[in-house]
Order: structure tokens, then C-alpha cells, then sequence
């Protein structure tokens, strides 16, 4: 497999769909088993061949600097960038040129959740000489890409082409597009990549619809992946972390008689009193639930107290 060595993961997003989740946590750190969401992104990476990282933050920027506190993870160097305004994902390219060498580099969500094969991505983007090249899925939420073979004719029907795929949110890039950029612009590359197949740009697409991929935009998908990750005991082949998932740290403290069912997930220095019924629920590090309470499809943030019953809501 061709091997990239860099890569830029997306973290500055504000996560407006995961409130009020997010006014804690930026949406990449958001624990999934006890391990933060981003950090799936950066295994993977590793796992295709990628040696260094550049993170871009916005929202809950110093979460991400405790997270990265040694500039690295799993000995790979990290470089954070903060981004005072949010520049969008075209802006934030441009953002980071300098510190990335002059060789393709990958892009890649940082709230993405997924086991796709990076191989075909990165085979097909140097076999056709592509100035760009995007995973592609057919999820039926978006339809905005038109591919004729793996070539790229179209995004948003600029051109007269309906689409049929979604972007899955992965792409490979090549340092060319820091020309089509302005500095200090807030925009999205979706247009960029738009004009640039007007000019004749090879814009390439490969489609990823084998394998999990999860888009973690809302509540309900948040409880989803909990969910499938326990009942189909789905584990990433590059997720180095053993055990994993964790259900309950190893420092919470559970009542013996309070009873547990479902996909729940219970994090570091949590506590749980007595005759607590939890059921599909996630505690967050440090919430503590008061005895004879009842939690069933709930959220609890870190730290947050809880007594009575609660169903279907963040706390």
C-alpha cells in the first residue's frame, strides 16, 4: 500500500447537534467506552501508515491541549492549532500549510467513527495522478457527489450531474490546493473542489461502503454506537487498546445492589448508590448517582450529580 505520512484531523467544529453534551466537551473528545472519539481517528491513521499529526481546535480548545499535554500520541509528534475564529474546512487547510511538508497529506474528520479501508483510498489516488481524492459512501444521507468510475464529475450539481454518493468524510490531498486558497478565509473545500473539476482538476472518488461507519451528530447516534459496539462486539482491528471497550472503569464504585443492563457505559471516579436501576445509559467521568434512582436511555455529564428517575435525556 502507498504510504502517506501526514495527516490533518478536523477538531474545531462546535458540535451544535450534541448539546448540551458539547458545552462540556468539544464533539472529538466525547468518550465512547472511555476512550475519546478522536483518538479512533489518530489509531487509524497510525494503523495506514501515518507518522505526524496537525489538529485544528476551536470550541473547548484546552480539552484537547490536556488530551495532547506531551505533543504526541502513541509517540507520534501531534501539532495543535487553534483557531480563534472557525475558517471551515478549506480555511483550516490553508491554516496549517506551514506545517505540513510538501508531500500529500490526508484530511479526516475528527468526529468520525469508522474501520474503512484506507488501502483502496490511497492505491487509487497515486495509480490515477490525483490533485485530490475522496471516500465516498452511499449512506443515504447525502447525495451531493457524482462519480463516473473514480473520477469525481460533480459535487452539489454544479455541473449538471446528479449525485449519488455522500462524502464519508476521509479524503487525500495533494500540497496544490494551498494555491487555490486565500489565507485567513472562512470557507468550505467542498466549493474549492467544486471549481477545481470545472478546470480540470482530477478529482478522484473511491467508494468505502464495506465496513462500519458512524457519523456522531446527535444524541440518538451517540446511544446508537454504544449499542451496536456492545450487542455486535464490534472492536476496530487498529484499536491498540486492551481492554477495549471498558464498560465501567476501574475506579468507579458501584453499590453491589444497584442493577445494570443494556449498553451503559460508566467512566473514571464515578460513584452509584444503592438499589440504582441504569439501564442504557452513559456517566461521564465523576457523575455520581444517588441511591434508588432510575436512569434508563440517559447522558450524564462529567461530574454531574443525579437522584429520581430520568428516561431518554441529557443531565
Amino acid at each position: 500500500m502507498a504510504a502517506i505520512k501526514q495527516a490533518f484531523v478536523l477538531g474545531a467544529g462546535l458540535g451544535k447537534r450534541l448539546r448540551p453534551l458539547t458545552e462540556d466537551l468539544p464533539k472529538p473528545l466525547i468518550p465512547i467506552f472511555q476512550k475519546p472519539l478522536i483518538t479512533f481517528a489518530l489509531d487509524h491513521l497510525i494503523a495506514a501508515g501515518v507518522g505526524s499529526f496537525v489538529i485544528n481546535t476551536h470550541h473547548r480548545a484546552a480539552a484537547f491541549q490536556e488530551l495532547f499535554a506531551e505533543g504526541s500520541y502513541r509517540g507520534h509528534p501531534v501539532q495543535l492549532v487553534h483557531e480563534s475564529e472557525i475558517l471551515g474546512t478549506g480555511g483550516g487547510i490553508k491554516n496549517i500549510e506551514s506545517l505540513l511538508r510538501p508531500e500529500p497529506f490526508i484530511v479526516c474528520s475528527g468526529d468520525l467513527l469508522t474501520d474503512i479501508n484506507y488501502a483502496p483510498l490511497l492505491e487509487e489516488h497515486f495509480r490515477a495522478g490525483n490533485d485530490v481524492t475522496l471516500a465516498l459512501r452511499d449512506t443515504g444521507l447525502g447525495r451531493d457527489v457524482a462519480l463516473d468510475g473514480n473520477r469525481v464529475v460533480d459535487i452539489e450539481n454544479r455541473y449538471g450531474h446528479a449525485g449519488r454518493h455522500d462524502f464519508a468524510g476521509i479524503s487525500v490531498w495533494t500540497p496544490a490546493i494551498f494555491e487555490r486558497i486565500s489565507p485567513g478565509r472562512n470557507l468550505s473545500y467542498i466549493p474549492i473542489l467544486g471549481e477545481w473539476i470545472g478546470q480540470g482538476g482530477r478529482i478522484g472518488g473511491v467508494l468505502s461502503n464495506e465496513r462500519k461507519w458512524f457519523n456522531i451528530g446527535s444524541r440518538k447516534e451517540y446511544l446508537a454506537v454504544h449499542r451496536i459496539i456492545q450487542e455486535e462486539h464490534w472492536k476496530p482491528g487498529y484499536v491498540q487498546s486492551s481492554p477495549w471497550p471498558v464498560r465501567m472503569a476501574r475506579d468507579a464504585e458501584v453499590d453491589s445492589s444497584a442493577r445494570l443492563s443494556g449498553f451503559y457505559s460508566i467512566g473514571a471516579g464515578c460513584r452509584i448508590g444503592a438499589g440504582v436501576v441504569l439501564k442504557d445509559t452513559i456517566l461521564w467521568p465523576g457523575a455520581q448517582i444517588a441511591s434508588k434512582s432510575e436512569l434508563i436511555g440517559c447522558i450524564v455529564r462529567a461530574r454531574k450529580t443525579v437522584s429520581g428517575t430520568h428516561r431518554n435525556i441529557d443531565i
